[in-house]
């Protein structure tokens, strides 16, 4: 299997997500990671019948980087408890077009077109609207790029990629919300980078961190490659 396993016991199962590959079956047909990740686990344990893996949070296909499943359906009820009270901190590094300020905090709201899987920034008081919010550092910039540390305090979908596009710093290689500076085949540079969470049943803080590929944009900045970047 070519999915690099970063921790497993019997309630929680961190990988590193592929780029491009959905994390549960999608109307492509494409296979996905949810499935694969059954597969690995009824091949090594030898399990008849079908195996349970819970579903606690999601990537957008093209995103790569850390992401926890939960063995037992008692794990991922308390993990999705931990999300839903926001007691679990993901931080992620992107790499944005242009320049923002050396920090701040991003607020929008966000509405989805389900019809489009497209999602745009709108006044609050438009109906359906979800309020989004996120905290960002500025890295370093260099050649026109910016490299983020950005931390979600919400889950919205499509939210790190529609805010930034909204603040004027759309995410390098992202076809969607960039199209307009972006160059089709080009990889969006938008990694998770970082997970911590209480564990399901001992509580103890679990951390876990995953860096993206040294190819073009993240090779720009050696801070990536010595693993240095906050999380």
């Amino acid at each position: 299997m070519s999915v690099h396993i970063l921790y497993e016991d019997n309630h929680l199962l961190v990988v590193e997500k592929p780029v491009n590959i959905p994390v549960q079956e999608d109307e492509s047909g494409d296979k996905d990671l949810l499935t694969m990740l059954k597969e690995y686990l009824k091949d090594r344990y030898q399990k008849p019948g079908n195996v349970y893996l819970g579903l606690v949070h999601r990537l957008d296909r093209p995103v790569g980087g850390v992401l926890v499943f939960a063995k037992t359906s008692k794990a991922a009820s308390r993990l999705s408890d931990v999300l839903r009270k926001r007691e679990m901190d993901r931080t992620y590094i992107a790499v944005v077009r242009g320049r923002l300020n050396v920090s701040g905090k991003l607020e929008h709201h966000l509405w989805k077109d389900g019809k489009k899987n497209k999602v745009h920034a709108v006044e609050a008081t438009y109906p359906g609207a979800k309020k989004a919010v996120l905290d960002y550092s500025t890295i370093e910039s260099r050649d026109g790029l910016s490299l983020l540390s950005v931390k979600l305090h919400t889950g919205r979908s499509h939210q790190i990629r529609v805010q930034l596009a909204a603040s004027d710093a759309p995410l390098y290689g992202d076809q969607k919300y960039g199209q307009h500076v972006n160059k089709p085949g080009q990889q969006i540079a938008l990694w998770a980078h970082s997970l911590e969470f209480p564990h399901p049943t001992t509580k103890e803080r679990m951390h876990f961190r995953s860096n993206p590929p040294v190819e073009h944009p993240w090779h720009l900045w050696q801070s990536i490659q010595k693993e240095t970047v906050n999380a």
